[in-house]
């Protein structure tokens, strides 16, 4: 079964929380603090496997969750880091959040990528102690690791995309140029499923042909299959567009070659200007008028024109020459770069969930919603720690520990931020 949209929730493991002990040791007297730090929380890890190609796994599992750190010890002995959770998808995923849809990653190089960073560990009470606090008696608790609902969409890593009506000798094309096999029969939509295929022109040099199915009139509004695979041909660096120049399936070639360039201006407008070679196949049908009169058709809009026979491979070799040739003019395959966060007003930003503790002197803050807007923030940037300084008042934080009873120059926690608090 070919899946390739999923949504899947992903949330990355809580660090340990930090330790209260003090040493203990005989002729020893007052051994101080000595409470180990948690550990870092696990990762979420997304990994291109190139033995995956759809992301139907994902149908029955839908929920990741790493693992948490290790609590602090006694001794100074920190909590250990928990394992990272690694996520294998096919070559060519995108992850976008769902809430925002903004890209966190494209996984389409070898590297494994971070998407969601487990929670740092809480500090043991030996980072508390200071000249007039001798013995804290208390510690910081691990941070929440990162957690989103995230869409995964693969988008298919291609040289060339062949694009065309069903029928037209897609598929064909594609087992005699490459070691693909997809299903070939004379009924529409024998293909299903995206088919890749590997053209060795050779030694050393060799591009990708992508076999896209389900284009019909309609498609870019989701008429047949088309809707659900015009994205495979986003990254696509050149289209070949195939037309059954014989018109054996009842319609007119060129009005054929209209419909599907419409589909794809309709679906990504970049795409219409996606650079393209059209290859008339089934010259064998026909007569040679009627090819040259649509050879006259393509070449006045632009496009190079390559009469083929796919079933017998004839004159396949220059169309493939022709591939070549454009696109080693050609950029590589597009990248996806992950979208920065966007600071939302600080005026909107509210938090209903505030807890106030004080222990020894420190004002300890948690609000779960507050957390991901504090680690976006950049505090060795100005105007960041202005916006910051306007969330906590907007978000009821300052009026909440006024309330509490807090007062001028004591210290305030909120996370792994400390700050001293001014009227």
């Amino acid at each position: 079964m070919f899946v390739d949209i999923a949504k899947v929730f992903i949330k990355a493991g809580d660090g340990g929380d930090g330790a209260v002990a003090f040493h203990r040791e005989k002729y020893v007297a007052s051994g101080g603090p000595d409470g180990g730090d948690g550990g870092r929380g696990g990762n979420i890890v997304f990994v291109a496997d190139d033995n995956l190609s759809t992301l139907a796994d994902f149908r029955y599992k839908r929920k990741y969750v790493a693992a948490k750190g290790e609590n602090g010890r006694g001794g100074r002995c920190n909590g250990k880091k928990a394992d990272d959770l690694v996520i294998r998808v096919p070559r060519g995923t995108l992850i976008r959040e769902v809430s925002t849809g903004r890209i966190l990653a494209d996984i389409s190089d070898k590297e494994p990528v971070i998407v969601a960073k487990g929670g740092k560990g809480g500090w043991g009470n030996p980072h508390f102690a200071s000249p007039t606090r001798q013995t804290p008696r208390f510690a910081k608790p691990g941070q929440p690791g990162e957690e989103f609902e995230v869409q995964l969409e693969l988008k298919l890593l291609a040289d060339v995309g062949i694009v065309g009506f069903p029928n037209v000798g897609k598929s064909t094309l594609i087992s005699v140029v490459s070691e693909a096999k997809p299903v070939i029969a004379d009924y529409h939509f024998t293909t299903i499923t995206p088919v890749l295929g590997v053209v060795r022109m050779g030694p050393e040099c060799s591009f990708v042909m992508a076999d896209i199915p389900g284009l019909i009139e309609g498609a870019g509004d989701g008429a047949g299959l088309g809707h659900q695979f015009l994205r495979h041909v986003e990254r696509c660096r050149l289209l070949v567009h195939m037309v059954d120049v014989s018109g054996s399936e009842g319609r007119d070639p060129k009005e054929d070659f209209r419909i599907i360039n419409a589909e794809l201006k309709k679906f990504n407008p970049e795409l219409a200007e996606r650079p393209m070679i059209v290859a008339a196949n089934k010259c064998d049908l026909t007569d040679d008028d009627v090819v040259e009169d649509f050879r006259k058709f393509i070449e006045e809009q632009g496009y190079k024109f390559f009469p083929i026979m796919a079933a017998i491979s004839y004159e396949v070799e220059p169309l493939l020459k022709e591939i070549q040739e454009q696109l080693s003019k050609l950029p590589p395959i597009v990248r996806y770069e992950p979208e920065a966060q966007v600071l939302p007003p600080a005026e909107e930003v509210g938090a209903s969930d505030i807890r106030i503790t004080k222990h020894g002197g420190v004002w300890f803050v948690e609000a779960d919603s507050l957390l991901r807007v504090l680690r976006m923030i950049d505090f060795n940037d100005s105007e960041s720690v202005q916006y910051f300084q306007r969330v906590l008042i907007s978000s009821g934080v300052i009026d909440a520990l006024r309330q509490a009873g807090i007062s001028e120059g004591d210290t305030v926690s909120l996370y792994d931020f400390e700050f001293e608090f001014v009227e």
